[in-house]
């Protein structure tokens, strides 16, 4: 990860303007991607055959149920927490004839479920973030072959206060992401 990486060979993907400015990111490719797994797979479909990237980096907002997590912290392990074929014999997160179920990055950091539904109560599948899009970029990345990292600003407790929670702190992680690519990737 500390490898020095070259800005024109790397794409950051981030669901919403709101999360961070482009403009801060002079050098960069950015692309939106708009909310949800789907969204994210079409925008980052066109970027990539627009352009391949050597690198992914995402970035973005995600919810913990854990009170302890704030900040900003490195993803390296991802789950699919809305496919639920569990009365078929499948685990939660198991799509049925995929050999792709979790995507684990082989180092440390926190786990992240993803899913269409923005999380205010607690879930059925154990992770330590829970967010919108990150699992579809790590799979597209992992069949494509593209390098991948990912990084998740706890935005929310993942409760009934979170959809104000994340409103107020929608901005609040790109100042600290900013910071990690100059030290990481500069």
């Amino acid at each position: 990860m500390t490898t020095k990486i070259r800005k024109d060979e790397t794409l950051i993907v981030v669901a919403l303007e709101q999360e961070l400015d482009k403009n801060d990111l002079v050098g960069w490719r950015v692309v939106y991607t708009g909310i949800g797994k789907v969204n994210a797979l079409i925008a980052l479909g066109r970027a990539i055959r627009e352009k391949r990237p050597s690198k992914i980096i995402n970035f973005g907002t995600a919810g913990s149920s854990r009170t302890e997590l704030s900040g900003l912290h490195e993803v390296t392990l991802f789950k699919q927490r809305d496919m639920d074929v569990r009365p078929l014999g499948f685990e939660l997160g198991e799509t049925p004839l995929d050999e792709i179920i979790d995507i684990n990055l082989n180092r440390p950091g926190l786990s992240c479920a993803t899913g269409d539904s923005f999380v205010d109560s607690s879930q059925d599948i154990q992770a330590d973030l829970f967010d919108m899009e990150s699992y579809a970029i790590a799979k597209l990345c992992v069949i494509e072959n593209i390098d991948f990292s990912c990084f998740k600003y706890v935005s929310d407790n993942a409760d009934g206060d979170a959809s104000q929670d994340w409103k107020r702190n929608v901005a609040s992680g790109s100042s600290y992401f900013i910071e990690l690519l100059d030290s990481l990737y500069g």
